[in-house]
C-alpha cells in the first residue's frame, strides 16, 4: 500500500482483514501494510452498499475513494466506489472469542495450529505478519549470500539435480525412473562431487550453487525432504579459510539484512562478530565429560564408553560413530553463541582430506549457533587412491546394514585421477 498525500484520490485492491460497524470500517492488507477504509451509505450508491453488506473476511476487494485522516490521526481513504475482484470462500483461521465482542469486532486472530501451518503455507502467510516478514528476510538473505560470494570472486553454476547415483553425503536418496533411457535416477542429495568435478575442470578457483537437495529420511519443523543448500568451492585453500569466509559471510548478511551482527533468539543475545571460537571435537567432550576418547582405541570400548554416559548407542557403531553420538548428546546443544568444531573423525567423514595433526581425524569444521549446525566444511580429498578406499570402507559399512553410507563413485575416482588441485569447501542449509 503506497504512501500518498491527504486529499488525494486514488485505487486500491487487497485483501480484507478487519470488518467493524457492519462494513463502515474494513482493514485491507498486502505485502507492505494495513489501511482502514471508510464506507459511509452518503458517499455510496445504493447497488455499492449492497455489495459492501456481502463483503467478507478474507476477500479481495477494490476501492475507489479519497486519502483522509480520522480524527485519531490514522490514515484511511474514504471510499466511493467498491469491487468485489474475488471471493473467500473458506473463513481464516481464529481463535475463539466471547459473543459480546463478536457482535462489534469482527476479524483474524492468526493462526495457532501448527500442523496447518506447515501444510498449508499460504494461510500462514495470509493471516501471520511474522511468516510474511520471515519469507521476505529470506529471499534477502539468498541475495545477500550471492551478493557476497560474487564480491569475493565466485562464480555461481548449476549442476544436475537428476543423477545416476546419490553421492555427495551420508543420506538415503529419492529414487525415480526415467522412461527414455530406461534406467533408475536418484534425486541429488548434495551438490558436492559435481561442483568438484568443475574444478577438476578448470572452470573456475572458486565456484557455488544455490539449488534444491532431496533426501529420504525423518520430517520436522527442522528437517524437509526437500532443502535449498548453497555450496561453495575454492581451489588452493583449507578449512581455516572457509571457517573465516563462512563466519565473515554470516556477519555480512546480518548486516545487510538486519542492520546488525547482535541479533535476538530466545532468551539469549547471540553476537555474529567474528572471528567465532573454534573447538576441536575430542576436546569438547573432553571438556565437557572428562573422558579423552583419543584414548580409546576400539569400537566396543568406545560404545561401553558412552553407555556410561547415558548416550544411546547401537551396537556395530564403529569409533567415530560413537564420538558423534556422544558430541551430539552432551555437546552440541551448549554451542550457543557461534563456533566452529573441528577435526571430525575419518569413519564418518569419507570426503575430507586427513588431519595433518591427528590421523584419526579429518580436515573438517562444522559451524554451530544456539545448538543447531549453520555450516558444515572440510579440506578436500584430492588423493584418488585415498579416496576410493574410503568409498571402500564405506562399501563395508552399506554391507553391514548402514544404508545412508557412501556409495561407490567410479567415475568420481576417475575425476580425481585428472587432478583435483588443493581445495575447500563449506555449504550451508537455508531454513525451508
Amino acid at each position: 500500500i503506497c504512501a500518498c498525500l491527504v486529499g488525494s484520490e486514488m485505487c486500491i485492491r487487497d485483501s480484507v482483514m478487519a470488518i467493524r460497524n457492519t462494513g463502515m470500517f474494513i482493514d485491507l492488507m498486502d505485502a507492505s501494510g494495513k489501511i482502514q477504509i471508510f464506507s459511509h451509505k452518503e458517499n455510496l450508491s445504493e447497488e455499492q452498499i449492497k455489495i459492501l453488506k456481502l463483503v467478507d473476511i478474507g476477500d479481495i476487494v477494490g476501492f475507489t475513494g479519497t486519502i483522509r485522516r480520522t480524527p485519531r490521526g490514522e490514515l484511511s481513504i474514504k471510499s466511493t466506489e467498491l469491487t468485489l475482484l474475488s471471493k473467500a470462500l473458506l473463513p481464516l483461521p481464529n481463535k475463539q472469542i466471547s459473543k459480546e465482542k463478536a457482535e462489534t469486532l469482527s476479524h483474524y486472530h492468526g493462526l495457532t495450529d501448527v500442523e496447518l501451518k506447515y501444510r498449508q503455507r499460504y494461510v500462514d502467510l495470509i493471516v501471520n505478519e511474522e511468516s510474511r516478514d520471515t519469507f521476505r528476510k529470506r529471499s534477502m538473505i539468498v541475495q545477500k549470500v550471492r551478493e557476497f560470494l560474487a564480491k569475493q570472486g565466485y562464480m555461481e553454476v548449476e549442476t544436475p539435480i537428476l543423477q545416476t547415483m546419490a553421492s555427495g553425503a551420508n543420506a538415503r536418496p529419492f529414487t525415480t525412473h526415467h522412461n527414455a533411457l530406461e534406467m533408475d535416477l536418484t534425486l541429488r542429495i548434495a551438490l558436492e562431487l559435481y561442483l568438484k568435478r568443475l574444478i577438476v575442470g578448470g572452470i573456475s578457483e572458486k565456484v557455488f550453487e544455490s539449488g534444491k537437495c532431496f533426501r529420504n529420511e525423518g520430517i520436522d519443523t527442522r528437517h524437509n525432504p526437500e532443502f535449498t543448500m548453497i555450496e561453495l568451492y575454492q581451489a588452493y585453500a583449507d578449512y581455516n579459510d572457509m571457517m573465516t569466509l563462512t563466519e565473515n559471510m554470516v556477519a555480512y548478511v546480518a548486516q545487510e539484512v538486519l542492520g546488525t551482527t547482535k541479533i535476538k533468539y530466545g532468551e539469549n543475545e547471540i553476537d555474529l562478530t567474528p572471528p567465532w571460537d573454534r573447538k576441536t571435537m575430542l576436546g569438547s567432550i573432553k571438556e565437557a565429560t572428562g573422558v579423552d576418547f583419543m584414548e580409546i582405541y576400539s569400537a566396543q570400548q568406545a560404545i561401553e564408553t558412552a553407555r556410561s554416559l547415558h548416550v544411546q548407542v547401537e551396537d556395530g557403531m564403529n569409533w567415530g560413530q560413537v564420538v558423534e553420538a556422544v558430541f551430539e548428546e552432551k555437546i552440541e546443544p551448549s554451542l550457543i553463541q557461534p563456533c566452529h568444531i573441528i577435526d571430525y573423525p575419518r569413519e564418518i567423514s569419507p570426503l575430507a582430506k586427513a588431519s595433518r595433526e591427528n590421523p584419526l581425524a579429518t580436515e573438517r569444521f562444522e559451524a554451530f549457533i544456539y545448538g543447531r549446525e549453520l555450516a558444515n566444511g572440510f579440506s578436500e580429498l584430492n588423493d584418488p587412491i585415498d579416496q576410493k578406499q574410503r568409498f571402500l570402507d564405506q562399501l563395508k559399512e552399506r554391507e553391514a546394514g548402514d544404508d545412508e553410507a557412501h556409495r561407490m563413485d567410479e567415475d568420481f575416482v576417475n575425476a580425481l585421477e585428472y587432478g583435483l588441485p588443493p581445495v575447500s569447501y563449506t555449504h550451508l542449509t537455508l531454513p525451508t
